[in-house]
């Protein structure tokens, strides 16, 4: 598999580095964490946003550093949870008099960085409160999970508590912000093709040209099952039978639709998805009030997609409308 690489155990900080260079009056690096961090952070009138999980997903995490959306990121190495110490300097670097909050997904190795992290955070004096994002529905429980696993449903909680800790809103109510819409968020994924982490320099799995996994995980979990290759209809029909009945979304919702690629499938192919997607919930009653199409959480270059939606009220429409800045774009 060819990919640009040099030495594969200098993948994440070369990529850090890059971001950072890039960014020069907005983000900062530091190498000993692996922490992208705004460089106007900490703040003392806001609550500071901290997010790790393993690289390999991006834009999310350390893309999404910026005005409105996080303060900061300290991921572990490709498909890796952060080391705990990195949870731990990043959450002192970053304390706030109004505090920190940890945003979680909810895989075993990030809980248990973030939780030693806060704990010994908490000892030397600095609030923490903790958001767990669990958003797949492809399972109930895994080896690799607590539960059920945070995927691309993560940007919307980002969006929301970012955009209200950026007007002053206080720990309570962005842990209050951050539960309620991971409560009302879905996301099913699928692959077409299997994702080459740089150490290993071959696939994690193998799929048949007329194969693909219902349910894939970001890490390259197995999926609810392998079946034989659809049309692209028929994958959207299957990923919104998974995805609508399990909130339930129901006739007179408003609803976010994210049609999220996976690292490797072309923004030409999630259109396509994003528009049979669309038009299958307007037929169930169901109103698009916003849409998202393009990469928000990856899994280095695996071919396939996720689908998320979000049951929408006004307050989460004014979190998702606020302005924010990244190293990516701008919402």
């Amino acid at each position: 598999m060819k990919k640009f690489v040099n030495d594969p155990n200098q993948y994440v900080p070369e990529m850090l580095t890059g971001i950072a260079l890039a960014n020069p009056d907005t983000l900062r690096y530091v190498p000993e964490y692996n922490l992208i961090m705004r460089v106007d952070a900490p703040n003392d009138n806001k609550v500071s946003i901290i997010q790790g999980s393993g690289s390999g997903h991006e834009p999310a995490h350390v893309m999404s550093v910026g005005k409105g959306m996080l303060d900061a990121a300290c991921p572990g190495d490709v498909f890796s949870a952060p080391p705990m110490d990195y949870v731990l300097e990043t959450s002192k670097m970053l304390a706030s008099p109004k505090g920190v909050l940890h945003l979680i997904n909810n895989y075993t190795g990030d809980r248990m960085a973030f939780d030693m992290g806060k704990e010994m955070a908490e000892a030397e004096g600095v609030r923490i409160e903790t958001v767990l994002v669990d958003d797949d529905v492809a399972v109930s429980d895994s080896t690799y999970t607590v539960g059920r696993r945070g995927v691309a449903g993560n940007f919307f909680v980002m969006k929301v508590v970012g955009a209200a800790a950026e007007q002053g809103a206080e720990i309570d109510e962005l842990v209050r912000l951050g539960d309620k819409v991971n409560s009302v968020t879905r996301t099913m994924g699928m692959a077409l093709t299997s994702c080459t982490p740089p150490a290993k320099g071959s696939p994690l799995f193998e799929l048949g040209d007329d194969e693909m996994e219902m349910g894939v995980g970001i890490h390259g979990e197995p999926g609810r099952r392998r079946e034989k290759l659809h049309n692209a209809n028929e994958i959207v029909d299957e990923l919104l039978e998974a995805v609508v009945p399990d909130l339930p979304y129901k006739q007179g919702d408003d609803v976010a639709l994210m049609i999220n690629g996976l690292g490797g499938t072309p923004i030409s192919e999630l259109y396509l998805l994003y528009g049979h997607a669309h038009e299958q919930l307007e037929a169930r009653g169901m109103h698009v009030r916003r849409n998202y199409v393009g990469e928000y959480c990856t899994s280095l270059d695996m071919a396939g997609a996720s689908l998320t939606l979000v049951k929408l009220d006004d307050e989460i429409v004014k979190g998702l409308e606020a302005p924010a800045e990244t190293a990516i774009r701008t919402f």
